[in-house]
């Protein structure tokens, strides 16, 4: 299975920010959207970093007095790891756990075709393989 099934099922696209955004802004999109991560491009679109919970919380830590204030591109973490539509799930989340991160951004090209995260990999490996019981049973006890 590839990362282009995973977001035909859940959609293309991603809410992300631009580079001068500030985190008060960022911080306003992720309830509301139920979501613990941002891309961030720059003025052409192309992806320069992401911004993520743990972001936040490594910030807060810091300097929260200033946090809201900040632009993104001051607090984001910079080159993140990233996939494309035509990774493997597998492979995808091998990287995951190897870079300890939940999510990420998917690059068709140069363009941000979407994000992928941890749940979205695991549902999809789920129903790949409820799919595949459901043709077994079918295959040896026939239709039922």
């Amino acid at each position: 299975m590839l990362v282009r099934h995973v977001l035909q099922a859940k959609g293309w696209g991603a809410i992300y920010l631009g580079c001068n955004a500030t985190v008060e802004e960022a911080l306003g999109l992720f309830v509301p959207h139920n979501i613990g991560s941002l891309p961030v491009v720059d003025a052409q679109g192309r992806l320069i970093g992401i911004f993520t919970e743990r972001d936040v919380l490594h910030r807060v830590h810091e300097d929260y007095e200033h946090l809201r204030g900040r632009q993104i591109r001051e607090v984001m973490s910079p080159n993140p790891i990233t996939c494309t539509p035509d990774d493997s799930v597998q492979e995808v989340m091998s990287r995951m756990s190897q870079h300890r991160v939940g999510q990420l951004p998917v690059l068709d090209g140069d363009e941000l075709a979407g994000l992928v995260t941890v749940g979205d990999l695991i549902q999809a490996m789920y129903e790949q393989i409820e799919t595949e019981n459901q043709h077994m049973l079918t295959y040896v006890y026939g239709r039922t």
